[in-house]
């Protein structure tokens, strides 16, 4: 249930994406709508010539529009130089073609607000600052086709000695649109938000920076109604990240990272990824090792990064396509963590160079339903013959070389595999297929070539029940 501006409306998380987009979309719609009022950011007192500091004259348009009821704050072309700009209820910034929000260059400059207690990253303290920054309001919008530039405003004293500011930042926040408008050169996240719901980022560009959008939630508070969509990412960092979501939307994304393309590293119910092209190398370094290969392009991962508990369930990622990542899709969990149904299908994969797909559960509990289902991944193959015998063991936060060069499955109760054709460019004398401690498996055509020094090409190992029909 979504609820803008008095008016209560309803969405079945299992009544399709399409009805979810359609939702938050018309919730966005009435967010920006809030207010009539237009509030030149010149009127009071913005020069805009990229080095007056305007942060005085922005925040005086913006209270001056939320005291009015709301409406827009509007910058027309010119450079705005600025720190920490407070955004309010029933406000949306306008930035019209040739607008552009550059960073000021002190990093003590910006602000940050005071998450509450029970989130983990309370006590992070600074590490929270932006540049635009929302806490506690409803009703707000960023859009247009101006530009938010972070200006690499690098931080030797924050994280990685060298993390400053993120761009865009709200904390526990309803009804949030940001559509049309480029991110450029964040010194952190680019978006990021914490326990806030309806939130609809649209036809937004992504460019160099940390993460694109990163967004958490914690335990008994997860993010809401979160609708990613036409967007593109080309970013140093994972492009999209987070945990602690319910009800998500990714669709129609172009994402290209020198890091992961969607890294979940928590819970999260009701997840939709949708006609979305992943591909690298990167364009943008990652800055913290200066590397531009990308990783993973779904890495679903709950208690990686630190603990976590609650369930991952319900994950729907459908026609996807993917070019030279080190592995399509790395499903994995920690203790703590529990995983229902998860269902690929329409999936298509070339170039995969370092790693096998896996699936595969650290926790107590086992994944419960996974399948692939018309799926075709292109590996580059070439593996060894003393790395397949390697142990394996629990992953860090990436993906890394498996025994298998095709699939590798860990802890399963329901493995299902449909129509999925697997190709090898250069001979591997590994197993195509490594399944340890699963169910029930079904193999209904599963393609893969062989190898003349791969005696067992599937190795199953505790695996109770195979059902080839």
């Amino acid at each position: 249930m979504i609820r803008a501006n008095g008016k209560t409306l309803r969405h079945s998380p299992r009544g399709g994406w399409l009805g979810l987009v359609a939702t938050v979309l018309l919730a966005s719609r009435i967010a920006v709508a809030a207010g009539e009022g237009v509030f030149d950011v010149r009127a009071h007192g913005a020069v805009g010539d990229g080095q007056t500091l305007d942060t005085t004259a922005i925040n005086k348009a913006v209270e001056t529009c939320a005291q009015a009821g709301g409406g827009q704050v509007r910058f027309g072309p010119g450079r705005y130089l600025s720190a920490t700009v407070h955004l309010k209820s029933h406000v949306t910034l306008s930035l019209e073609p040739g607008a552009v929000l550059v960073g000021a260059p002190d990093p003590n400059s910006y602000q940050y607000p005071t998450p509450p207690s029970f989130l983990p990253e309370a006590k992070w303290g600074k590490w929270h600052r932006a540049l635009i920054l929302a806490d506690g309001q409803e009703d707000i919008a960023i859009v247009g086709a101006g530009t938010i530039d972070g200006n690499k405003v690098f931080d030797p004293r924050g994280e990685e000695r060298m993390r400053g500011p993120h761009t865009f930042v709200f904390l526990n926040c309803r009804n949030v649109t940001v559509r049309d408008v480029s991110f450029v050169d964040s010194a952190n996240y680019a978006v990021f938000f914490q326990i806030s719901d309806h939130v609809d980022i649209d036809n937004v560009r992504f460019t160099g920076g940390w993460d694109g959008v990163h967004f958490r939630g914690a335990p008994g508070h997860p993010c809401r109604d979160v609708s990613i969509t036409n967007c593109r990412f080309y970013t140093g960092d994972d492009s999209i990240a987070g945990r602690y979501w319910e009800n998500t939307v990714i669709s129609d994304c172009i994402i290209n990272s020198s890091c992961n393309g969607i890294r979940l590293i928590g819970p999260a119910e009701n997840l939709i990824i949708h006609d979305c092209l992943f591909y690298g190398p990167g364009r943008h370094p990652h800055r913290t090792s200066n590397r531009y290969n990308m990783l993973a392009g779904i890495n679903l991962q709950p208690g990686a990064w630190d603990a976590t508990e609650g369930d991952l369930d319900d994950v729907f990622i459908s026609d996807i396509t993917m070019r030279n990542v080190t592995t399509p899709f790395h499903f994995m969990m920690k203790p703590g963590n529990t995983a229902g149904r998860i269902t690929v299908t329409r999936a298509s994969a070339t170039g995969v160079y370092r790693a096998a797909c896996s699936v595969e559960s650290w926790a107590e509990a086992p994944f419960k339903n996974v399948t692939f289902r018309d799926v075709d991944i292109g590996f580059e193959g070439g593996g060894s013959a003393d790395t397949a015998p390697r142990e394996v063991k629990a992953p860090g936060v990436d993906a890394r070389p498996l025994p298998a060069w095709g699939f590798y499955a860990r802890h399963v109760e329901n493995l299902t595999f449909e129509d999925v054709r697997l190709t090898c460019t250069k001979p591997d004398h590994r197993p195509a297929m490594i399944c340890e401690d699963v169910n029930n498996l079904t193999l209904d055509t599963f393609k893969f070539p062989t190898f003349d020094t791969v005696p067992e090409p599937v190795t199953l190992k505790n695996v109770r029940n195979v059902r080839r029909p």
